[in-house]
């Protein structure tokens, strides 16, 4: 049986994000190379979104979002995101980028990690995009403690302010605590990987840029959530957002600079695995997944 702990923590998750309900998604891992470094997109989760108006489309109405869908052959009543995480192996360190829901919240990234061949005691840092349930839910298991005991927690500064003033994740916060290391965007965190400041989503949102060799990744985090709408229209809002216009500033100048200068990117919440190119498209742009690139953990 859940803890009492678990199942307040579970209720904060899901509050946190209750436009969108999460529904587990079968352990999943894929191997990619950047450089000489090993890269391992794993799945989480599903996030299904319905489209009321209430996220995509949050200026426009649903109507236009239903337009778009129909337009792509895509259902019109709900969106799926995928929800995930990046693992980066380097000399001496295992990093995971983005924890996922969490067990408590249907999150199954420690069986991905699993498939991968990791275990939680060997990952030495998880590097926060931001503060949503569904990006640190799973840095505590059901039981309230660290789901990742001997890793470094590192988020920017603004982000943990903005955490720790959400009474919803107290327990969270006081479990992750003593693991928590803050930085300022733009600092190298770990060799050949940068945290790059990409505002509005949340207050100290960052993606993180990883270089090995000459080649370049981008992890934009929660820059654009559908592969579909987000890239289609980048101007419209969304309703995740805490600054809305911040947020479509940005992922209209973050979008604009990738489908120029072409480097690929990971998305957490684009069809798994997540890995490819903005590339531009009419007024707006289109998704280029990297499926040649990408084969499943363990057979390479």
């Amino acid at each position: 049986m859940r803890s009492i702990h678990a199942v307040a923590l579970t209720i904060a998750l899901v509050a946190a994000g209750a436009q969108a309900a999460p529904m587990p998604a079968a352990p999943a891992a894929a191997d990619f190379k950047v450089g000489n470094l090993q890269l391992v997109s794993v799945r989480d989760a599903t996030n299904r979104v319905p489209n009321d108006g209430k996220v995509f489309g949050f200026d426009v109405g649903p109507d236009a979002v239903t337009r778009l869908l129909t337009s792509v052959g895509a259902p019109t009543d709900h969106l799926d995101l995928n929800v995930g995480g990046l693992v980066v192996r380097l000399p001496g360190h295992v990093v995971l980028i983005d924890s996922g829901l969490g067990p408590g919240a249907g999150g199954g990234i420690v069986a991905s990690l699993a498939a991968a061949g990791i275990i939680p005691a060997q990952v030495t840092d998880v590097l926060i995009t931001h503060s949503h349930g569904d990006h640190v839910g799973g840095l505590v298991g059901t039981d309230g403690k660290p789901a990742f005991p001997g890793a470094t927690v590192r988020m920017s500064a603004t982000e943990w302010v903005f955490l720790q003033a959400k009474p919803a994740m107290s327990a969270l916060v006081t479990a992750i605590a003593a693991q928590v290391k803050t930085f300022e965007p733009g600092t190298e965190l770990l060799p050949g990987i940068t945290a790059v400041a990409l505002p509005g989503h949340t207050p100290g949102h960052v993606g993180y840029e990883i270089v090995s060799r000459g080649e370049r990744l981008l992890d934009i985090g929660d820059t654009a959530h559908s592969s579909l709408v987000s890239l289609a229209h980048p101007e419209w809002a969304i309703g995740f957002d805490t600054d809305k216009a911040l947020g479509a500033a940005n992922r209209r100048a973050t979008l604009a600079s990738l489908a120029a200068s072409h480097e690929r990117i990971f998305a957490p919440h684009f069809p798994f695995p997540g890995v490819g190119r903005i590339v531009k498209s009419g007024k707006g742009y289109a998704w280029a997944p990297d499926l040649a690139a990408v084969i499943p953990a363990g057979a390479r």
